[in-house]
């Protein structure tokens, strides 16, 4: 029973800063689409990026397509880390590099693992 508090607390601490930075990126629409495009990267995909990590985070709180959404928000820490963190002379982006790949390593572990019993994946599977 443990194991599946622990891995709750997990997956609903992974899941916040996508859930609060997705709803900041709406709140704060065209910031977020400037800043991206000072980065090189095209506003146009500022609504993908809003999906991923909204709909993301939402899916990994509520442990719904777990592992599919954790293998797609480990891949979007690692392009986020290589399109926005590469200022190795800025201790502050190395430290945002570092972390991103940390935390695409927590999805791995997620999607290798599972959500656990306290999960909308497992009460369907239950059903099933």
């Amino acid at each position: 029973m443990m194991k599946d508090f622990t891995v709750l607390a997990g997956r609903l601490l992974l899941a916040l800063i996508f859930i609060l930075s997705g709803w900041g990126k709406i709140k704060g629409y065209a910031g977020s689409q400037q800043y991206m495009e000072s980065m090189g990267v095209s506003g146009a995909l500022l609504p993908l990026v809003i999906f991923a990590e909204l709909g993301g985070g939402l899916a990994i709180a509520f442990g719904l397509l777990t592992r599919l959404a954790a293998v797609g928000l480990a891949v979007f820490c690692l392009l986020a880390a290589v399109f926005f963190h590469t200022d190795f002379s800025n201790p502050m982006q190395f430290i945002s590099f570092m972390k991103n790949l940390a935390i695409a390593g927590g999805f791995f572990v997620l999607s290798a693992h599972g959500p656990g019993a306290f999960s909308i994946d497992a009460w369907r599977q239950r059903r099933t």
